[in-house]
């Protein structure tokens, strides 16, 4: 018989403890101190405040939790010492029928462990879906976090350990994540997408107007047919858009959705967990018959990450009349412009100027993401409510000093260009980490023509500065170009700057980020305030609407726009769950 939140709110303190043995391994303090705050409002917040007792325990009682996990395929297997919980986990991982070479890889992987790290490897094997990882993806993230730091993979572990009890709780609950499970479900089927020379390496790439890229759109605009919504169309510029109607005519629409397009060897989840979410809401909406006092437009955008065309945002740039006609002659890698991958995808150039949004008919938008960081990982939340989006400046740089003799030229006498970029480096590093959320970064740094025996007469970088405000954004900026100045002025050396790109701050509209908030709360999870580091659709919305943002929090570190991105149903299912009480507070907001 399942559990139930009543019983574990209302049992004696013995007996509650008893239906919850077996979540921790040999160590049920975590599961008795967690009852200290009961009653619990939902079974999320029950799992979170698990979470906090072991972060509150202090770094020899999480060690000592983390050694009493047993190897994967190891000696454990045989012996009493292995729990069945555990015993089960393994087996349906295949841990328990390896072939003799998997078995000395895993031994020789468990011996390796030991000795960097001195605890066990842990892995929550059942996945990110629940249903069991692959042997070879087991073997695969083992090696990877052989290479960790003990620190960080000493709360590796943790998170791994969490993600067990999250499952295990939801047997003993019998709570079966299916609305995540369904966008878990889309985003596998949509990843079978890729471009060519992507494809057959088993990486994910989609960019705009390719086969791969089109086949997308069909597979959204089909499910959106599925899952019940009225109006489904692929526009001018290659959007899907879905709209679920109102109850009455004339109603206001509220805008949500973000891209289907990837970076080259991407993730799944980047932009498309923005279009499923708010699509798995809808078709509960269906389902149940029922109609809100507004409409509901999802909009998966054909293009964001500018990788075939150098056109960032131009799908959520088309609603705020930003398209550049200008846009339409450049080239791809194979000489193709886009007025011609337009004309061969069949879409209607002249219906482009068409596309923008008039403004009063709009509530707003809001758009839902993977964080695409380690934030909410490294907490052990699963959301968390966008505050801004960071403005952004870009520049080219180049030093110029003079070449020379690495071997006969004095460390005196040297104009070293690579060097004095060295330099502003660490400053960028350290002047950015004054403020609070900006970041800087030189993520190209070269010197072109170099030789292992010349002085760098040369040296070509670019300098990405962020903020959550525009003014602290200038206040870095000037810091930065001004401390640029008096290095190359130090040295000896000469400095260009050519500005490439510059994005105001895209702050949450108050009214919406308290709509995410109150979601959240009504789910029993705690709050948790953040910056976007990263440039969504949210910020071209912005120009025109009030929009805000929900963050999804990633596994891996939070790694994005690389294949280990990923999150899970169950995580999904909390940000499902949270658009669904938005929802339902703007519906009774506007009926």
């Amino acid at each position: 018989m399942a559990l139930t939140l009543e019983h574990i709110n209302t049992a004696p303190r013995a007996e509650a403890l008893q239906l919850l043995d077996g979540l921790y391994e040999h160590a049920p303090w975590v599961a008795d101190k967690a009852l200290d705050a009961r009653p619990f409002q939902s079974l999320a917040q029950l799992k979170q405040v698990m979470a906090r007792v072991l972060q509150g325990a202090g770094p020899e009682a999480q060690l000592r939790l983390i050694r009493a996990h047993p190897e994967l395929a190891g000696k454990a297997m045989v012996s009493p010492s292995l729990t069945l919980q555990s015993r089960q986990e393994q087996d349906k991982a295949g841990l328990t029928d390896c072939t003799p070479e998997e078995f000395a890889t895993l031994q020789q992987l468990n011996t390796d462990y030991n000795a960097k790290f001195g605890f066990p490897f842990i892995l929550a094997v059942r996945g990110p879906r629940g249903t069991g990882l692959r042997k070879q993806q087991i073997i695969a993230t083992f090696a990877r976090r052989l290479q960790h730091q003990p620190d960080f993979e000493q709360q590796e572990c943790l998170r791994n350990i969490h993600r067990v009890v999250e499952l295990r709780l939801n047997d003993k609950f019998a709570l079966e994540p299916t609305l995540g499970n369904a966008v878990w479900d889309w985003q596998e089927q949509l990843a079978q997408y890729s471009d060519p020379g992507y494809l057959d390496q088993g990486q994910l790439t989609v960019t705009y107007l390719t086969d791969a890229h089109r086949a997308c759109a069909q597979f959204i605009a089909s499910t959106m047919r599925e899952s019940g919504f009225d109006d489904v169309t692929i526009d001018a510029v290659g959007n899907v858009v879905g709209v679920y109607r109102a109850a009455s005519p004339g109603a206001p629409t509220l805008l949500t959705g973000s891209h289907y397009d990837t970076v080259r060897n991407g993730g799944k989840y980047d932009g498309r967990l923005g279009i499923f979410v708010p699509l798995a809401c809808v078709r509960e909406l269906h389902r149940q018959g029922r109609r809100l006092p507004f409409n509901v437009e999802v909009i998966g955008f054909a293009e964001e990450e500018g990788q075939r065309y150098t056109a960032t945002f131009l799908g959520s740039g088309a609603l705020t009349g930003d398209f550049k006609p200008e846009w339409l002659e450049q080239k791809d890698a194979d000489g193709i412009t886009m007025r011609e991958a337009m004309q061969h995808a069949g879409l209607n150039i002249d219906g482009i100027v068409m596309l923008k949004r008039n403004s009063a008919n709009y509530l707003g938008f809001v758009e839902v993401h993977i964080e695409q960081g380690p934030v909410l990982n490294e907490l052990d939340l699963p959301l968390g409510i966008v505050t801004s989006i960071n403005g952004s400046v870009r520049y080219l740089c180049e030093v110029t000093g003079v070449a020379s003799h690495a071997g006969t030229t004095p460390m005196n006498r040297r104009r070293d260009a690579a060097t004095a970029v060295a330099e502003l480096a660490l400053y960028v590093e350290q002047r950015a980490g004054q403020d609070t959320d900006s970041v800087g970064t030189v993520g190209l740094l070269q010197v072109p023509n170099g030789s292992i025996n010349v002085v760098p007469g040369r040296c070509v970088f670019s300098l990405d500065l962020r903020a959550p405000l525009d003014a602290q954004r200038d206040a870095l900026a000037r810091d930065v170009l001004a401390q640029l100045n008096a290095i190359c002025g130090r040295r000896g050396v000469h400095c260009t700057q050519e500005l490439t790109e510059r994005a105001a701050a895209a702050p949450s509209a108050p009214t919406w980020q308290q709509r995410w908030e109150r979601a959240v709360e009504a789910l029993g999870l705690p709050l948790h305030r953040m910056p976007s580091g990263a440039g969504h659709d949210a910020m071209k919305l912005h120009k025109i609407m009030p929009q805000a943002m929900l963050f999804v929090r990633g596994e891996n570190s939070g790694i994005s726009h690389n294949p280990l991105e990923s999150t899970t149903s169950d995580d999904m299912q909390l940000a499902i769950l949270a658009f669904q009480q938005l929802l339902n507070q703007l519906a009774l907001e506007t009926a």
